[in-house]
C-alpha cells in the first residue's frame, strides 16, 4: 500500500499544466489553459485547465478533477496506478506502508509475477532478433505476414526458442524461483520435470492497461509438430492475469478510442497488428475466446461505440454473434463490417494494401440490425418459417438493449427492412421481456412497453418549472461557497453569511445536499473549504461537479480595459451582492415550488369535497402568495397575485 507522504509527495510536485500537456495539446485563454476534449470528438475546444486551482474541466464529457484524477480518466488506471505513474514521473520514490503478512505476501507475488513476466518478455525479443532460430523461423513469419520493425517493437514481439528449459535455465540464473515461474505460467511442471511453457512459438504479449505484460499469446510454426498441437496457446490464469478481464492491444489502443469514439473488435493478434499498421489504432481483439462482460465494461470505459470485424465464414460469424448480444447489453452502440470472403483483416491488408483496407472498414459498415437481417435473409428465402425464426432471433438481439429509446428506434429499423408490422415486433419482444423478468424472479428495472406504442417522445424540459430553477440556485450556492468562502459579506463571511442564511433550509438535489452539508461541517470545525477536498472525493459525481463549479469557462480580455479603457468588474468584488441576490433568489424560487405543490393540494380537496382540507390549504395559500411578493419586490419584480 502506498504510503500517506509519498502521495502528499506526489500532490505538491505535480503541475496539471505539466501532466495534461503530455497528452493533450493546451494553449493559453487569459490565465488558464484551453484544448479540444482528448475524452470526445470536437470540433470547438471545450476542455480547460485551470492551474491557479490545479484543475481540469471538460465541458463536452462532464469530467473533471486534479492531476491525479486526468491521469486515471485519460490512461484508465486505478487510483494507486495513478500515483505511481506520477511518481515514476517525478522521480519520486514510492514508499510503502507496514501492511499485514497477508498483504505482503500477496503485493510481493505480484510483483514477482511482473517482474519475470518482464524479464521473459524482453528474452523472447532478444531470441527473435538475435538467434539463428529466431531469425530464420520466428522473424521470417512476421516478415511474411508484411510486419515492419515498428509494430515488431511497439507489440514487443518474440519468439520462444524451441529447447525444453531455455526459457527456466535463463530466468533461474537471473535469481527468480522455479515456484514463481510456474505460477506465472511460463514453465509446466511435471512430477519430476518441467519444461517451458511457450517452446518453439512466435510470442505476442498480453498488456494490461498500464503497459505491464501479464500474459503471453503464442502461435506454433513447424508444420510437424501442429498435427499434436493446438495452433495457438495462452498463458494460464494467474494473480495478474484474468483471460476475462483482458483485450488484446487496448493499452496502445484506448486513447485512439477515444479520440475516434469508436472501438473496432477482430478476433486474433495479428488482425491487430495489421490494421496498426494500415494505421488504424482504435483496434483490440478477444484473442480467439468468446467475448466476456467484463471485456464489454473494458470497452465501454473507453467508448459507447463498437465496431465489430467479421471473416465471410458464415458459421464463424454465427457462433459470434452471441459476442454482439453481450455489446447491445453492455449499452454499447454495435456495427458491423464484413470483409470479404476468405478474408481477415491481416488477409486483406496483405492483399489489396493498408489504404483499401482503411477505405473498406469506413464504407462497408452496417447497423447490427441491417446486418443480422440481411445474413438471415440469405438463408430463409421464401420458408415463413424460417423468416418467422429469423425474425425472433433480431428481435431477441433487441430485448438485450437496456436502453428503452434505443430499443423503440431498432423496433422501427426492423420493421422498414422486413415490412413487418411494429405491433406484431413489440408484441414479440415483450415476450421476451416478461420471460427474462420470471427467469430472473426480480423486478424489472424498466416498464414493459405497451402495444402498439414503445415509447413516448418526451417534451422539452420547461425552463420555468419551479423545482428545477430551485435545484439552479442550489447549484449557485455551492458556486459561490467553493470559489468564495472567505470573501467578505458585509462584517462576515460568506460562508458564515450563507449557513445562517440558509439554515432552515433543505436542498432538493441529494447531491448538492450532500457537498452543502460537508462544507458546513467542515467549517464548524475550522477546516478550510476549498474545492481540493472534493477533487479527491470517492464519488465521481462529487469531483466532477465541484470541477465543473470551479472553473471558469470564460475571461474578460486585458484589451477592453488596456486598449479601451472599459473596466469590467472581477466576480469578487460583487460577491456580496451576489450571495444575497442568491439567498433571496434561492427562497423565491422554494416558495414558488411551495405554491405548485400547494394548489395541487387545493385541487385535490375540491375533487374529493373535504371542506376543511380546502380550507387549511387555502389560508396556506394566502400565506405563501405574501411571502412570493415580498421576495419579489426585494428582488425587482412583478408576480401575479
Amino acid at each position: 500500500m502506498i504510503s500517506r507522504d509519498t502521495i502528499d509527495e506526489v500532490r505538491n510536485r505535480m503541475d496539471i499544466v505539466d501532466v495534461v500537456s503530455d497528452f493533450v495539446t493546451l494553449k493559453r485563454s487569459g490565465q488558464n489553459y484551453k484544448a479540444l476534449s482528448p475524452f470526445s470528438n470536437e470540433k470547438t475546444p471545450s476542455f480547460f485547465v485551470v492551474p491557479g486551482k490545479g484543475i481540469f474541466k471538460d465541458f463536452s464529457s462532464g469530467k473533471g478533477g486534479d492531476a491525479i484524477s486526468f491521469v486515471m480518466e485519460h490512461e484508465g488506471l486505478s487510483y494507486p496506478e495513478s500515483i505511481r505513474f506520477l511518481a515514476k514521473k517525478y522521480g519520486i520514490e514510492i514508499k510503502e506502508d507496514a501492511r499485514s503478512n497477508a498483504d505482503q505476501e500477496t503485493s510481493g507475488l505480484r510483483d514477482s509475477l511482473y517482474l519475470v513476466m518482464a524479464f521473459a518478455r524482453d528474452l523472447f525479443v532478444k531470441d527473435l532478433n538475435h538467434s539463428e532460430e529466431g531469425r530464420g523461423v520466428g522473424l521470417s513469419y512476421f516478415r511474411e505476414r508484411g510486419f515492419n520493425d515498428r509494430i515488431l517493437e511497439k507489440f514487443e514481439l518474440g519468439y520462444a526458442l524451441d529447447e525444453w528449459n531455455h526459457l527456466e535455465k535463463s530466468a533461474i540464473e537471473k535469481g527468480f524461483s522455479e515456484e514463481i515461474l510456474e505460477k506465472a505460467g511460463l514453465i509446466v511442471k511435471k512430477e519430476t520435470s518441467s519444461y517451458d511453457r511457450f517452446r518453439g512459438r512466435v510470442i505476442f504479449p498480453v498488456h494490461n492497461l498500464s503497459g505491464r505484460v501479464i500474459a503471453f499469446g503464442a502461435r506454433i510454426l513447424s508444420k510437424d509438430k501442429q498435427v499434436n498441437q493446438p495452433k495457438y496457446i495462452n498463458s494460464p490464469e494467474t494473480d495478474i492475469y484474468h483471460k476475462s478481464d483482458a483485450l488484446f492491444g487496448l493499452y496502445f489502443a484506448k486513447n485512439s478510442i477515444r479520440q475516434a469514439d469508436n472501438c473496432f473488435l477482430v478476433e486474433g493478434y495479428t488482425d491487430v497488428l495489421a490494421m496498426h499498421q494500415a494505421g488504424i489504432e482504435n483496434v483490440v481483439a478477444s484473442s480467439g475466446t468468446a467475448l466476456t462482460e467484463q471485456q464489454v465494461r473494458l470497452i465501454t470505459r473507453f467508448s459507447d461505440n463498437v465496431t465489430v470485424l467479421f471473416d465471410g465464414d458464415t458459421a464463424g460469424i454465427k457462433a459470434a454473434l452471441r459476442g454482439i448480444d453481450l455489446l447491445l447489453a453492455g449499452g454499447l452502440n454495435v456495427r458491423v463490417v464484413l470483409l470479404p470472403e476468405g478474408h481477415d483483416p491481416d488477409s486483406y491488408s496483405r492483399s489489396v494494401g493498408n489504404q483499401a483496407l482503411v477505405d473498406y472498414l469506413k464504407n462497408a459498415a452496417k447497423d447490427f440490425i441491417s446486418f443480422k437481417a440481411g445474413l438471415y435473409a440469405s438463408e430463409t428465402g421464401s420458408d415463413p418459417i424460417k423468416r418467422a425464426e429469423s425474425i425472433r432471433e433480431i428481435v431477441s438481439s433487441i430485448a438485450k438493449i437496456p436502453d428503452p429509446i434505443k430499443r423503440t428506434v431498432y423496433v422501427q429499423e426492423t420493421s422498414s427492412l422486413l415490412k413487418v408490422p411494429e405491433g406484431v415486433l413489440i408484441t414479440e419482444l415483450n415476450k421476451i421481456l416478461l420471460r427474462e423478468r420470471k427467469n430472473q424472479s426480480q423486478p424489472q428495472r424498466e416498464e414493459i412497453v405497451q402495444d402498439p406504442v414503445v415509447y413516448q417522445e418526451p417534451q422539452p424540459a420547461d425552463r420555468t418549472d419551479p423545482v428545477q430553477m430551485v435545484q439552479e440556485q442550489e447549484r449557485e450556492t455551492l458556486r459561490l461557497l467553493l470559489n468564495y468562502a472567505d470573501a467578505s459579506v458585509g462584517e462576515t463571511h460568506l460562508a458564515e453569511y450563507l449557513f445562517a442564511e440558509l439554515d432552515d433550509v433543505k436542498f432538493s438535489n441529494t447531491l448538492y445536499a450532500g457537498i452543502f452539508s460537508e462544507v458546513r461541517d467542515r467549517w464548524s470545525r475550522g477546516q478550510v473549504v476549498d474545492s481540493q477536498h472534493f477533487l479527491e472525493h470517492q464519488n465521481p459525481e462529487v469531483r466532477n461537479l465541484v470541477a465543473d463549479l470551479v472553473t471558469p469557462r470564460y475571461h474578460t480580455s486585458d484589451h477592453w480595459h488596456e486598449k479601451y479603457q472599459i473596466y469590467f468588474p472581477g466576480e469578487k468584488e460583487v460577491v456580496s451582492n451576489l450571495a444575497s441576490g442568491n439567498v433571496i433568489r434561492l427562497k423565491f424560487r422554494l416558495i414558488q415550488s411551495l405554491i405548485q405543490e400547494n394548489l395541487s393540494k387545493i385541487k385535490t380537496a375540491e375533487e374529493s369535497g373535504n371542506d376543511q382540507k380546502l380550507d387549511e390549504c387555502l389560508s396556506r395559500h394566502y400565506h405563501l402568495k405574501e411571502a412570493e411578493r415580498a421576495l419579489a419586490g426585494q428582488l425587482g419584480i412583478v408576480v401575479a397575485g
